[in-house]
């Protein structure tokens, strides 16, 4: 199983990496539901101020996929959003090349959707590009949209995080005005948008240096190849170097373009329809639809449970005895092999066993390995879990079985019967222990001592009057 972050969301597998984090798949215990979750891989001031900016972020709409909770464990933080298994437009393309253009309409008519409410509260993107822009895994049908990665986005009039001659995205996105050291705004989405039609289109990234040079130049160029001169108006209209010319808002280019699909042609009988695929893959074993096949209560919730700094950690589900897994930075602890079985000599029982942190041990006297350590949870062999085993999940049943069998053979099941008292007669008489009267040193010395200052502070006290 994966590692249980602040007590909440089992990090699974990792799906994506992103340039301030890995994106995992994760299951939220208390929602009982797979997420996508976000886990800040560094934890300096700058990036942490990103951080929380993106996680600020809350705009509900079907067509964004913004930040839904967040959680922080010991110097680890991330954040939590909707899990979208149909990839990026990246990998549609990589699938199909250039699509159709009804299909790509399609897409715009979401994304525009989507960045129209990103922009009704006042924040510019700054990062739209073909692998920023998610799909629902939707096989055949109407394809599902979602505008996601707002980790450079910033609100209109909020101070800037970089140097004023400094520009952050990604290149070949980047719209004209922002080589140029413009104030992040509205139309410079709308710029990287047409860019993102022309890829869809054209299956391809376009050079938009080029494009730029060729608009200054020679102005509004004719439609290229393969693209409908009513859908390559409207690209026309967002890639205008010129923000003043450019379409102003995400819902005029909207506007515009569903009046451009009304002239279309209609799709013909041979073209192939585009299939979303599910690009995540499927869940490791362990894992099913409705969760983790073992559930959270029960023995593994004294494994997860431990209490760190501020937050509730956690720590990695117990591995098979071979190959004992490394103690995790939070939560739980690894314990010492089992103690070794008694001697036949009552004078020289075994030594106990000591909790140790770290997942090495000392090695025994003996020639037998010492087995492997013992999970936070297996703190005895006559546990509950022990003791039946068909209340303990498979998974769980099957590792307590590897550990424990051993340590139950070894240890002493029944107590050792007390041994009977020596018979007392006139020529044996039993001998008792001295026994010394009187308190124990550790309370009479602490007296003393109060005393021999009180007496000094009352023989001070004469002296003074």
């Amino acid at each position: 199983m994966g590692e249980i972050f602040a007590g909440r969301y089992e990090l699974i597998d990792p799906i994506g990496r992103g340039g301030v984090g890995a994106v995992w798949r994760a299951w939220d215990h208390r929602r009982r539901r797979y997420v996508a979750a976000k886990v800040l891989q560094q934890s300096d001031a700058h990036t942490l101020l990103r951080f929380v900016r993106e996680q600020a972020l809350r705009i509900d709409h079907p067509h964004v996929l913004a930040p839904a909770s967040w959680a922080a464990d010991d110097d680890k933080v991330l954040f939590t959003m909707d899990l979208v298994s149909g990839g990026s437009l990246a990998h549609l393309i990589g699938d199909y090349g250039p699509l159709p253009p009804r299909f790509v309409c399609t897409l715009l008519d979401q994304l525009l959707s989507g960045l129209t409410a990103v922009h009704a509260e006042g924040v510019v993107h700054r990062d739209i590009k073909p692998a920023n822009i998610l799909l629902e895994a939707t096989g055949t049908g109407r394809p599902h949209l979602r505008l996601s990665d707002f980790g450079i986005s910033m609100r209109k009039g909020e101070p800037r995080l970089t140097e004023t001659n400094y520009v952050v995205g990604t290149p070949g996105y980047f719209a004209p005005e922002q080589l140029m050291g413009a104030e992040p705004d509205f139309p410079a989405d709308l710029f990287a948008v047409g860019l993102v039609a022309l890829y869809l289109v054209q299956g391809q990234k376009p050079d938009s240096q080029a494009l730029v040079e060729l608009f200054a130049t020679y102005g509004t160029p004719g439609a290229p190849q393969g693209i409908p001169e009513p859908l390559w108006q409207v690209i026309a209209g967002m890639l205008q170097p010129d923000p003043q010319a450019r379409f102003r808002t995400a819902t005029g280019a909207r506007k515009a373009l569903n009046a451009a699909v009304e002239m279309l042609p209609e799709p013909g009988p041979d073209e192939e329809p585009v299939e979303v695929f599910d690009q995540i893959g499927p869940l490791p074993p362990g894992f099913g639809p409705g969760g983790p096949a073992a559930p959270a209560p029960g023995p593994r919730s004294h494994v997860h449970g431990a209490l760190q700094g501020g937050g509730q950690g956690g720590d990695h589900q117990a591995q098979p005895a071979q190959q004992p897994s490394p103690m995790p930075e939070t939560g739980g602890f690894h314990l010492a092999p089992p103690q070794q079985p008694p001697m036949p000599h009552p004078a020289q029982p075994s030594a106990p066993p000591i909790p140790t942190s770290t997942p090495t041990s000392t090695p025994t006297s003996t020639s037998t390995p010492a087995p492997a350590p013992l999970p936070a949870h297996a703190t005895s062999p006559l546990s509950g879990a022990a003791q039946n085993p068909s209340q303990v999940p498979p998974a769980a049943a099957q590792y307590e079985q590897a550990l424990t069998r051993p340590y139950t053979a070894q240890g002493p099941e029944v107590p050792t019967p007390p041994t009977p008292p020596a018979q007392r007669d006139a020529h044996n008489p039993v001998q008792t222990p001295h026994k010394r009267l009187g308190p124990p040193p550790k309370v009479t010395v602490p007296v003393l001592l109060l005393a021999l200052v009180c007496f000094a502070v009352g023989v001070w006290a004469l002296t003074q009057s």
